[in-house]
């Protein structure tokens, strides 16, 4: 099953998820009214009763998702997570931030916000978000005190796997929906709160009132179990197959089933296991961690049993080794960054912040040959090579360029000067329009760092390094971010033509920037059918055809119409034309002239 089938089965998950919230909706309805009908006899009391218990569960669902819709970083926020700087020089923090980078290329899933729960001592995680663009990954303190390396890169490829498979999205749901049918228990306890305070003040006074309330109180908690029963199981339902789906792409990412087993058999071995002090916390969001927050039975258990979880990682493993590994572990608890120093893990010898990256490889430079329908068969379904290759290529990044990528200021010079082009006449087209959007400092940095650092980056490179720069990118100010895209627009159409490298630059800032903005209206992937996006394929289509066929036209038009074959073989889609190459740069000097905020200095302006 590869990643697209992955979130076809999430969304089917969605319409369960939608049944069982019925469910859980007309038991809720129908135990009030059967209570309301006993105590009334009133068929009107009924009707009042139904209208107001679908009230209060539909406004606090709605209210709940309204909540979440800055997407992961508020569920992470909410949690009491705490943001990792991307300059940071505590030991644990740097291993956390390379292990992500490393995995976010061998995904190919643009990096990720990261936060750690600095109160909770359990080994756990979680990935929370609407789609890729505003995902946040979370870790707990534990998970960075107890596991090495190897291990914490088995959790996190565990949770970039959700983030692949189309989960984040179904969670987020999954805790607005719940959170409706759990507000009828929410508010029988606060009233018995607020009796219980009132009672202390008022003494014996008014105990009819007060009788009434302790009634409807006890009536909100008893009636609010079944939301609270039907929750636990909706979550357990939706997550425990979605789990074993994950711990098996996370084999995929990381090549090695070690890393992953050995931190689930720390969960089993330590005191702590992957508990959550926060209970009412973990209730909310237990769905989506990587181990057991709240120890539930197997009934209501959103994981597969841990013992089980390790086998189909380890087959001979046995429960007797487990318990070998607490009473080892009870006496001496592990210390990760000492179990990298031992296994080699760490470069502590190595001066700097990345002192805990991989070594760099050389890059390679030959030229292979390729199957098209091989290429093709290896969509969404990556093999061990390719992620070999894709940490390959984060480890040729050199310690300077990932410093640059993770500085919110040096962010947008970095893409900048990643666009800036070979031509010296163009060059200073593209010079001109950034100091007219951004200023001449830009440009001076953006000039020093095509003639330092960028000097002789590899082509495989440069779309790697542009997706380590964009969670920098994202703390811009959204005028500021606005104005970026325009310029980044300006200077991709300087030239009067787009390069592969251009056009994936410039749909991946809008599809994994701008789309964090606003991360709850950002489209869902996956639901369109490809009748509805004849235009969008057809200029793909354009735009590969041409850059496998660099030259030649007609080779070009041969193998764009093979293509729309395949996908749309009942349409006729004509190629778009070339336009003559003066004509181009007319059109796009035009462009280009109104797309800059010139200063009214300019001739042209008087």
């Amino acid at each position: 099953m590869n990643f697209f089938e992955h979130q076809a089965q999430a969304r089917r998950n969605s319409g369960r998820l939608l049944l069982l919230f019925a469910l859980a909706v007309i038991a809720i309805v129908a135990v009030l009214d059967a209570l309301v009908l006993v105590a009334t006899g009133s068929v009107r009391g009924v009707l009042w009763c139904t209208l107001l218990t679908l009230a209060v569960i539909a406004l606090a669902s709605l209210y709940r998702i309204a909540s979440l819709r800055g997407g992961g970083e508020v569920v992470a926020v909410q949690m009491g997570g705490t943001e990792v700087p991307a300059d940071t020089r505590d030991p644990a923090l740097r291993r956390l931030r390379n292990v992500v980078e490393e995995i976010a290329i061998a995904s190919g899933v643009p990096m990720p916000r990261l936060y750690v729960l600095e109160q909770e001592n359990g080994i756990n995680a979680f990935a929370a978000g609407y789609s890729p663009a505003d995902a946040a990954i979370a870790v707990t303190r534990g998970s960075l005190q107890r596991l090495n390396r190897d291990e914490l890169q088995g959790v996190i490829a565990h949770e970039f796997s959700h983030i692949l498979n189309g989960d984040m999205r179904l969670n987020i749901r999954l805790m607005g929906v719940l959170f409706g049918i759990l507000m009828i228990s929410l508010i029988g306890k606060r009233v018995l709160l607020h009796l219980s305070a009132g009672s202390r003040i008022g003494g014996r006074r008014g105990l009819g009132p007060i009788s009434i309330v302790l009634v409807i109180g006890v009536t909100g908690i008893v009636v609010g179990s079944i939301g609270v029963f039907f929750g636990r199981l909706i979550k357990a339902a939706v997550s425990r197959q979605r789990e074993v789906l994950a711990d098996a792409s996370a084999v995929q990412f990381t090549r090695q089933t070690q890393g992953l087993a050995g931190a689930l058999k720390k969960i089993g071995g330590l005191a702590e296991g992957s508990q959550l002090a926060d209970r009412a916390s973990a209730e909310e969001v237990s769905h989506m961690l990587f181990g057991e927050g709240l120890g539930f039975s197997r009934w209501f258990a959103t994981h597969p049993p841990l013992v089980e979880r390790i086998q189909r990682l380890e087959p001979s493993f046995r429960t007797e080794q487990l318990q070998r590994l607490r009473g080892t572990w009870f006496a001496n608890p592990p210390d990760g960054l000492a179990e990298d120093r031992a296994l080699g893990l760490a470069r502590s010898d190595v001066p700097g912040v990345d002192a805990l990256a991989p070594a760099a490889v050389a890059t390679v430079t030959s030229r292979l040959r390729v199957d098209p329908r091989q290429v093709a068969a290896q969509v969404a379904t990556p093999a061990d090579d390719d992620y070999q290759q894709a940490i390959r290529l984060a480890g040729t990044l050199s310690p300077q360029l990932r410093e640059l990528a993770r500085d919110r200021e040096a962010a947008q010079p970095l893409l900048l000067a990643l666009l800036l082009d070979a031509d010296p006449a163009v060059a200073v087209l593209q010079r001109q329009a950034v100091q007219a959007q951004l200023g001449a400092s830009v440009v001076t940095r953006l000039q020093a760092m095509a003639d330092g650092p960028l000097h002789g980056l590899s082509r495989a490179l440069r779309l790697p390094l542009a997706a380590l720069a964009f969670p920098a990118l994202r703390m811009a100010p959204r005028p500021q971010l606005r104005a970026f895209v325009q310029c980044i627009e300006a200077l991709v159409h300087a030239d009067g033509r787009i390069s592969l490298f251009e056009y994936c630059l410039s749909r991946l800032l809008q599809v994994q920037v701008l789309a964090a903005l606003d991360p709850s209206r950002h489209p869902h992937f996956g639901r369109r059918k490809t009748t509805g996006v004849r235009q969008e394929l057809s200029t793909l289509l354009a735009v590969v055809a041409r850059a496998g066929n660099l030259g030649d036209e007609a080779a070009a038009r041969r193998a764009y119409l093979a293509g729309l074959q395949r996908i749309l073989p009942h349409d006729h889609l004509p190629m778009r034309r070339r336009r003559p190459a003066c004509w181009r740069w007319m059109r796009c000097g035009r462009r280009w002239m109104r797309s800059i905020r010139w200063p009214s200095s300019c001739w042209w302006k008087r």
